[in-house]
């Protein structure tokens, strides 16, 4: 009975082992795991900085190409020439 109660402990003990190290292992994974999403996050905070910046710099290229006589653009940017003078206008008279 003796013999079978050290058997089971044994048993026991090697398994809590085992446990404790799939434990550790998977811990590590984790960490490796949430270092690379945040990697993964500055990149991408990056690259959609990198767009925007993109984006202002094709809507300026495209109103100056507009305003060089391009015919593809010149309506969108009598638009934006018009809502510009709008809003200095209301600035004028709100400072009389």
């Amino acid at each position: 009975m003796e013999k079978r109660l050290e058997e089971v402990v044994d048993f026991l003990e090697d398994k809590i082992l085992k446990l404790l190290d799939s434990h550790k292992n998977l811990e590590e994974k984790l960490a490796e795991t949430q270092k690379a999403l945040q990697q993964k996050q500055f990149q991408n905070d990056a690259m959609s900085m990198e767009l925007e910046a993109l984006k202002k710099k094709y809507i300026t290229l495209k109103s100056a190409n507009a305003l060089l006589g391009s015919d593809e653009h010149k309506k969108e940017t009598k638009h934006k020439i018009n809502a510009l003078i709008r809003e200095i206008d209301m600035c004028i008279a709100q400072l009389s």
